[in-house]
């Protein structure tokens, strides 16, 4: 859910919009993505916006962006490591075979070779589906939690249309946040918004038209003083956000070798994310270590 899309002399980061450094490990990561130049500091203008009006919204510890895009940190640990990356391939179970796993494609009559291990860096109604069959311990972990939606407007205007801010939070409305793209490092420079929905408000409306979703959405813009975009296009995220994400790390069943990680399992966030991925790596480790 790091992503930027791109078009005719505009990008725009649809997904996650900034993350923050809290916990040691993580600062160390970002200080390190950040001396290679794939992450840098936002400084944009933030506010929010209420009944009573606009005001100034504070954040105690740096904004980072991905650059040249937000998922320029995961391109690089992909590909700086050697590892082989298969994209749109659908895994529709999981089979167990002698001595580890085989996955079970869509598009595939016969099952993959056998891994040692599976870990499942997916949102967890995902990791349900696939670990559930195997393993009643990650199925307790993943149905517990509860994922929400957002909709997603990138909109397109021929000047900028506020003044006041960079970005903002909207605390009323079917609205959640508001951001100028062009304010972000190495994003160029054209007038291309990202709105996204509340979640609440996306939920109810997740089987909408994308046509009735962006009509509403551009309405509500409207609202706070917008002009309408010149051009739009519209993305559903499924699983945008946790109500209320586990604080457990990452969740290991020992035994089969099977194991999740997200941010689901880890206080939510992107930072949440790269350390239950960190900590699942640890339990894997160990688990080896243990073995031999």
């Amino acid at each position: 859910r790091m992503s930027t899309r791109r078009g005719d002399g505009w990008q725009c980061d649809h997904g996650a919009q900034y993350f923050t450094a809290r916990h040691p490990l993580f600062v160390a990561q970002v200080a390190e993505w950040e001396a290679q130049g794939l992450v840098q500091a936002w400084q944009g203008k933030i506010g929010a916006y209420e009944a009573t009006g606009w005001r100034h919204h504070t954040e105690p510890l740096p904004r980072y962006v991905g650059t040249p895009t937000m998922n320029a940190p995961l391109s690089s640990v992909a590909h700086g490591r050697g590892m082989t990356v298969e994209r749109g391939t659908l895994v529709e179970r999981l089979l167990r075979a002698e001595g580890g796993w085989q996955l079970k494609l869509r598009d595939e009559d016969q099952p993959s070779t056998a891994f040692d291990a599976v870990l499942l860096a997916m949102p967890a109604p995902q990791a349900h589906a696939l670990a559930a069959p195997w393993s009643r311990q990650l199925a307790d972990e993943a149905s517990q939690v509860r994922m929400l939606p957002s909709w997603a407007l990138i909109a397109h205007f021929d000047q900028r249309p506020f003044l006041e801010v960079d970005a903002a939070f909207i605390n009323q409305g079917p609205l959640r946040w508001i951001a100028r793209q062009a304010s972000k490092p190495a994003r160029g420079k054209a007038e291309c918004w990202l709105i996204h929905a509340q979640a609440e408000w996306s939920e109810q409306h997740l089987e909408q038209t994308p046509e009735q979703v962006a009509e509403a959405m551009i309405q509500a813009l409207q609202a706070l003083g917008a002009p309408a975009p010149r051009q739009w296009s519209i993305h559903r995220w499924r699983y945008a956000d946790i109500a209320a994400p586990l604080d457990i790390g990452s969740a290991f069943d020992a035994d089969l070798k099977l194991g999740c990680c997200g941010d689901w399992l880890c206080g939510g966030k992107v930072e949440g994310a790269w350390l239950s991925g960190n900590h699942l790596a640890q339990a894997l480790i160990e688990h080896q270590g243990a073995a031999r």
